[in-house]
Parts: structure tokens; C-alpha cells; sequence
């Protein structure tokens, strides 16, 4: 996710914080600090409610964590790639591959949730126990608190509708019953726009009733409506890949660029005329050995072009997305992962560069499938 940072591994997994983290802590910190805690258990120090907020919402990014990890475990013992964990202002993501059966993604999506109700459970008999034995009101306050919290994280989660867990249990049980996992990640998709728009009513009837609380409310159904859209093309595009091959896909011929040759003559002798928006480069033997943006080759000052070489500012070979002609292209992007990059694939043979595919490839395709596929002109477009 844009705006986050890597600081550090959870089992393994690299964990990513985002810059409205913080905003979270303060936002949560302050609101139990100022309303809730005083709410509750009045006649407290400042200081008192401020170190308690400001525990309690650190305890509740911890607890958010918790969701996140226990999906990631699980996708980790089923065999399923997991890239990384994202905390931030919406709660957190666990990037991660597709399952390969219904029942792993029955696991890894309701695995989030039950942590989450266990979490809230275990923090609101801990709260009780501290209460009822030492008469700590302040702390038993703060993990009641976070008990509720939990409560209602794990059950508004568990709503069937994606991007939320409900909604993948919904998309597993589908598949299940049906065998069709493209069919079960429309069907998933669609509850999820529903839901969007069910968001943003309810938050903008709260706005006008005076409830500033609602515009919270419409942004949570913002960010499901745009990611249920976004995964409804997804599925899309995954039943138009449908056994298809590279080879089937792919652009060819291909411009190519020697890596060896300065940036200058690189602009002007092949980018210049270029039909893609990267260039695929190979070295003094033929072999592919990179790929370069055309923005990246902008990037340059003039004054730096006629020193530096291409391959000093391409993506090496090592970093591309690679594949063989007769790969299925939907395993291919899979394994690829999200990213630019991602949509643009060398097609090897070997070292030996036979063709590439981009976005406008693949979006070519889905044009074709939502045509019932009687299209079988082979004429291959270029990417802007």
C-alpha cells in the first residue's frame, strides 16, 4: 500500500505500518480519554485518562494486528504465498495469493474474525479479574474498552460482503457448493457493493440527523464500494484468463533496447519510436536482461544522459516478471503479485525474448471474453 513503511516481521511476515497509523492512535486515544473513560469512571486526573487513552489505543492497534496475523498464519500453513501485513486507519490487509481450495479460504477468512472475538473475550475477563481483585477501575475500564471493540470489529467483519472476511467466508462457501470460484468472487463482490452503498446511506442519514460519527461511516463504505468494484473486475478478468496461455496473449515482435547503450541514445534512437511504454533489454549475446520505463528514462536529467548506461537505471532481470510461452497467463500474474510491473510480462524462452505482455494485452482479452470470445482476430495492440 502506497504511504507505508516496512518496520519489521510478524511470523516471518513483513509487517507494514501506513502514515494514518498514528492518526488512529491519537484519534482513538483522545476520544477514550476525553469521552469515554471519564464517561465511565469519573472523578480522574487528566493525566490519569490521557496515559490510559493513549495505552488503550495502542492496545487496540495491537489487537488489530492480531486479526491480521492469524489470517496470515493460516494462509502460511495452507500453502498459500503471503507478501506482506498492512496496518492502517481502516484496520489492516494480508496481502496474500489466492487459495487453492474452498476450505483453505474458508480458514484463512474466518480466522481474522475469531481472533478478533477471542481478543475481545480474554480482554473483558481480564478486565473483570483486574476489577474484581484489586479494584483497578481505570485499567479494567481501558480493556473493556478494548473488549467492545473487538466484539464489534469481529462481528461487523463477519458481514458477507467482500473485502470483509464475511464476505470471503460467503465466496468459500460458493465455491464449495458450486466448484466455480470465479462465480463465487462476482457473487462476493456484488454483496460488497450493496453493502458500500448501505454504508455511505446510513453515515450521510447520520450526518444530517447531526451525528458527526456518520461521516466515519461513509468512509468505511467508500473504501468497501471501491475495493467490491474493484475486485468484481478482478473476477472478471481471472474468467477471461481462463486457460489462457502467454503465447496467446503476448505482443510480438517486440522493440527491444541493448542495455549497454547510454540513456541518450537510448531516447533517441529506440524509445523515440517506441510502441510500449517499457523497453525490454538485452545484452551483447541476445539474452534478456532487464526492462526499462520509458518514465524512468524521462526521469534523467539531460545533463547525466550521455554518461549513464540504460541497464544502470533498469529493473534487472531478477526483479521482472518472467514466463514461458506455454504458461497459463492467470498463474503467471498470480505468482506476479500487484504492481505495475506486475502487468507487464517478458515471455522467454530461456534467455531468449520471444514476446511481452502488458496491460492493454490483457484488457484486449477481457474485451474479447465479454464478447463470448467470437472475436479471433490476432491482431495485437500496443500499450500507451
Amino acid at each position: 500500500m502506497n504511504g507505508s513503511v516496512r518496520i519489521g516481521q510478524v511470523f516471518g511476515v513483513p509487517l507494514r505500518i501506513h502514515w494514518t497509523v498514528p492518526l488512529l492512535v491519537v484519534l482513538f486515544g483522545y476520544s477514550l480519554a476525553t469521552q469515554t473513560l471519564p464517561a465511565w469512571i469519573p472523578d480522574r486526573s487528566n493525566a490519569t485518562y490521557m496515559v490510559a487513552g493513549l495505552v488503550g489505543a495502542l492496545l487496540l492497534i495491537g489487537s488489530l494486528l492480531a486479526h491480521e496475523a492469524a489470517h496470515a498464519i493460516i494462509a502460511r500453513r495452507k500453502d498459500i504465498p503471503v507478501q506482506d501485513v498492512t496496518l492502517w486507519a481502516l484496520g489492516g490487509m494480508t496481502q496474500m495469493g489466492k487459495p487453492r481450495t474452498a476450505g483453505a479460504a474458508f480458514l484463512v477468512a474466518v480466522g481474522g474474525p475469531l481472533t478478533s472475538l477471542v481478543v475481545g473475550a480474554a480482554a473483558l475477563g481480564a478486565g473483570v479479574g483486574l476489577n474484581a481483585l484489586f479494584g483497578w477501575a481505570v485499567p479494567a475500564a481501558v480493556l473493556a474498552w478494548l473488549a467492545w471493540v473487538n466484539f464489534l470489529l469481529g462481528v461487523f467483519n463477519l458481514l458477507p460482503a467482500a473485502p470483509l472476511d464475511g464476505g470471503r467466508v460467503v465466496q468459500s462457501v460458493i465455491w464449495w457448493r458450486t466448484g466455480d470460484r470465479d462465480r463465487a468472487e462476482r457473487a462476493a463482490a456484488r454483496s460488497g457493493q450493496v453493502l458500500g452503498f448501505l454504508l455511505i446511506a446510513g453515515g450521510w442519514i447520520s450526518v444530517l440527523r447531526g451525528a458527526l460519527g456518520g461521516l466515519w461511516l461513509m468512509v468505511i463504505g467508500f473504501f468497501v464500494l471501491i475495493v467490491a468494484n474493484a475486485e468484481r473486475r478482478q473476477a472478471g478478468m481471472a474468467s477471461a484468463l481462463h486457460g489462457v496461455r502467454a503465447a496467446d496473449a503476448m505482443s510480438s515482435p517486440v522493440e527491444t533496447c541493448p542495455d549497454w547503450l547510454t540513456v541518450e541514445r537510448c531516447v533517441d534512437d529506440v524509445a523515440m519510436r517506441a510502441r510500449h511504454s517499457a523497453l525490454p533489454l538485452i545484452d551483447f549475446e541476445g539474452r534478456t536482461s532487464g526492462l526499462v520505463d520509458l518514465s524512468q528514462l524521462a526521469k534523467v536529467p539531460v545533463s547525466q544522459r550521455e554518461e549513464l548506461h540504460v541497464r544502470d537505471i533498469a529493473t534487472p532481470l531478477s526483479q521482472c516478471t518472467t514466463c514461458a510461452p506455454d504458461d497459463l497467463l492467470a498463474d503467471v500474474l498470480e505468482k506476479a503479485g500487484p504492481g505495475r510491473n506486475a502487468m507487464r510480462v517478458l515471455v522467454t524462452e530461456g534467455r531468449l525474448l520471444v514476446g511481452i505482455i502488458t496491460a492493454r494485452d490483457i484488457a484486449r482479452l477481457v474485451q474479447r471474453h465479454s464478447l463470448r470470445g467470437t472475436d479471433n482476430d490476432t491482431n495485437k495492440d500496443t500499450d500507451n
